[in-house]
């Protein structure tokens, strides 16, 4: 019996990737766990596992194959003691004429006769479904050790992706086991909608007739980011807040522990010190601790902070998870490790998804102040920019300080004003203050 291998889905938004290398070839040998091939999405580059045993007969989609879509079967696999020859052109098993006997040349020209082919096997038993109506994920040769053993699949849970039963979850189930209470699961996030109908391509390809251009093909990143952000604007109620942040305090200490952490390897970045702060401000303000859920708000109880990196064609969010609880030092070479491995396409999508409060940093290209776009299901992001030498008046004295502008862009179905107002008051009081960080 033949194994379809389907193109996975990697993340809750993937509806098409590029196959972008097999490590297996045809005749090769694979268990379950074995890594068969890496799929490129539209934000990283992931290992794909094989859930079953078997022999590669067929790969039907070449390495490099772009836009090959969710569930297309990319390889077939015959289980063991199977023959390569049951399977014809295009991963279909291969058929005979007439009553199914084959015949072959003798070499005189007669056909010699040959014993009839054996019987085809059982198909595997039917996809099950679940009490509730649901299909149960079960691989074929799963469903059949299932069948064999009289094993209800509703009652085995499964290890493989998405939940998936495979042969090794069957064969260690005790009979008449009881499935595994599980906590319900959050609702997938809705793919990212269409980008809006706008002048066709060739339309305005006509307008710029006579300029000289290259023409750019989207890529799956630059098509999701477009889609995305496009579903943010028209869809969140953005309002935004700033605030002016006073630095000197901050630079000053921030050169005090880099000096003494410079034999540990360690060196902070303001960008360090803005995390812990914005962390520490959601605990203190947990209404804004919280992310938009359809009909509902979910507020949550740890501080996931998503940072968005810059990479070509791109950006990344990686989430500094529980960062309330971290010290700066762990802050910052977990966000250059996350930073490194984005620019590199390896993240795993949890390490950028998730999270309720984003921050984007263009400070370091010299820009002074912005407005950031939500990233849903986020409920707010910050948008620092640099910190520069101003004027300011202390005590009634003109005097010079270095003065951060951040602006806080707030979805208005999930935080108020006010309580915008008092997150971003508490963001300013860490900064201006950056020992209270550390207490």
């Amino acid at each position: 019996m033949t194994i379809d291998i389907l193109m996975p889905a990697l993340s809750p938004t993937m509806e098409e990737g590029k196959l972008a290398k097999w490590n297996v070839k045809e005749g090769d040998s694979v268990a379950s766990g074995d890594v068969i091939a890496e799929i490129e999405t539209d934000k990283a580059t992931m290992e794909v596992e094989a859930v079953d045993e078997g022999v590669v007969s067929k790969i039907l989609v070449a390495e490099g194959t772009e836009g090959v879509k969710v569930n297309e079967v990319i390889a077939v696999l015959l289980e063991e003691g199977e023959d390569a020859s049951s399977i014809g052109a295009g991963g279909a098993p291969a058929t005979t004429s007439g009553d199914g006997a084959a015949a072959k040349s003798n070499g005189a020209g007669k056909p010699e006769p040959v014993a009839p082919a054996a019987p085809a096997p059982a198909p595997a038993p039917a996809a099950p479904v679940a009490a509730d109506g649901g299909r149960i994920f079960a691989s074929p040769l799963a469903r059949r050790i299932a069948a064999e053993k009289g094993l209800d699949l509703a009652a085995i849970k499964g290890s493989g992706p998405h939940g998936r039963i495979v042969k090794a979850d069957v064969e260690a189930a005790k009979p008449g086991a009881k499935p595994a209470a599980e906590a319900p699961k959050a609702a997938p996030a809705p793919a990212p909608t269409a980008m809006p109908a706008g002048p066709a391509a060739e339309a305005v390809k006509k307008i710029y007739a006579d300029r000289a251009y290259t023409e750019v093909t989207l890529d799956g990143m630059r098509k999701v980011i477009a889609a995305r952000l496009t579903e943010a604007k028209q869809t969140i109620p953005h309002f935004y807040l700033r605030r002016d942040i006073e630095l000197d305090a901050l630079l000053k200490l921030r050169g005090q522990m880099n000096a003494k952490g410079e034999k540990r390897g360690i060196k902070l970045s303001v960008n360090d010190y803005v995390i812990k702060a914005c962390a520490l401000a959601l605990q203190q303000v947990p209404g804004c601790n919280a992310a938009w859920a359809g009909d509902r708000v979910l507020q949550f109880k740890a501080s996931d902070v998503a940072v968005a990196v810059a990479i070509e064609g791109g950006l990344f969010t990686p989430i500094i998870r529980d960062a309330e609880a971290k010290s700066l030092s762990a802050i910052s070479a977990e966000m250059k490790d996350l930073a490194a491995r984005a620019r590199d396409r390896k993240l795993a999508p949890q390490e950028y998804q998730g999270g309720a409060f984003a921050i984007s940093n263009l400070g370091m290209f010299g820009i002074d102040n912005f407005d950031a776009v939500i990233n849903p299901p986020h409920a707010s992001i910050l948008a620092v920019g640099a910190g520069v030498q101003k004027p300011v008046v202390k005590d009634g004295a003109l005097a010079v300080a270095t003065v951060m502008s951040v602006t806080l862009s707030v979805d208005h179905r999930v935080i108020d004003g006010a309580l915008g107002a008092q997150f971003l008051d508490a963001v300013k009081a860490y900064l201006e203050d950056p020992m209270s960080m550390l207490m």
